[in-house]
């Protein structure tokens, strides 16, 4: 499967991503990933993305496409993959698709996670992250079994600066305003599958049965 994960922060993309690429043997790619992976791997566009990221700038979308498009082309994406959190915006969006025509690769859909903006504001100012291991807890459904005290390592759990309410509804603000017209452009593409993303497993149960149909 050749899919397009969006969603604002908290819709629960990466869990679905992790339970999609375990039927099929796609690859989850993020953004985040692959800058970092490059940079890791000092190629040329991976040390000219690092001097963006060092000085705390956003890497350019010439950049960023230049490295989509090799890693689209290793192995294995043979079997597929799920971009996580890209496109961004819609010049992105843009590139991207002449970017596949000229690989040669067909998008199967975007599908768009929609989640009630109380749901993730829950969801995500409950959350808790272990600052040694990096463990998430969740203070209502899953919490440590000793408060503040990570189950694994033993290490601190804390609420993360940019998960408590005032961070969080600037981040939704922000994916309104930026990433949620890339909905109108799949949607225009007839690409666009628009799930209720309040349960993970029935998300996949509908992208599995459009894959199939």
């Amino acid at each position: 499967m050749k899919l397009i994960l969006l969603g604002a922060p908290g819709a629960g993309k990466g869990t679905v991503a992790k339970m999609l690429t375990a039927i099929d043997g796609s690859v989850q790619i993020s953004t985040g990933d692959i800058l970092r992976a490059a940079v890791k791997e000092g190629t040329e566009l991976g040390k000219q993305a690092e001097a963006y990221m060092k000085a705390g700038d956003l890497v350019p979308d010439e950049l960023i496409m230049g490295i989509m498009e090799q890693r689209l082309q290793e192995p294995d994406c043979a079997n597929g993959f799920l971009l996580d959190g890209f496109p961004r915006t819609i010049p992105q969006a843009e590139q991207l698709k002449a970017l596949m025509d000229k690989l040669g690769i067909k998008l199967d859909m975007a599908v768009n996670l929609e989640v009630p903006r109380e749901v993730i504001l829950d969801r995500l100012t409950t959350r808790r992250t272990c600052t040694g291991c990096g463990a998430i807890y969740n203070v209502k459904s899953a919490p440590p079994k000793v408060e503040g005290v990570c189950d694994k390592c033993g290490g601190s759990v804390v609420q993360r600066d940019d998960e408590t309410e005032e961070a969080i509804s600037n981040r939704l603000d922000v994916y309104n305003e930026k990433t949620a017209p890339l909905v109108e452009f799949y949607r225009n593409e007839g690409l666009l599958l628009d799930v209720n993303a309040t349960s993970s497993d029935e998300v996949v149960k509908t992208i599995k049965a459009r894959l199939a149909g």
